[in-house]
């Protein structure tokens, strides 16, 4: 006899992890290595970072998950609980 096996997983735990990777003011050479990586791009000066990740408390509990602007350029990541399957 098998016993299913239910896991319940708190969606938190990844977008936290998510945001203090590269949302982290404390850190943002990790900020600039994710920009970097996904625009193929070789930025070193990490004073060029302004970080404005909106809090829950802004716009009905909406937010972003990572939000900076690095030279005039305004960049929104948001992580994703579920695998997007695009053709």
């Amino acid at each position: 006899m098998s016993k299913e096996l239910h896991v319940t997983i708190n969606p938190k735990y990844k977008d936290r992890l998510f945001y203090r990777l590269f949302g982290s003011k404390e850190h943002p050479e990790w900020t600039l290595s994710l920009y970097n990586a996904i625009n193929n791009s070789s930025y070193t000066d990490v004073n060029t970072i302004e970080f404005n990740t909106l809090e829950d408390a802004l716009y009905l509990g909406m937010k972003n998950d990572v939000s900076f602007i690095i030279q005039e350029f305004l960049c929104v990541f948001e992580h994703q609980l579920c695998k997007a399957l695009h053709n």
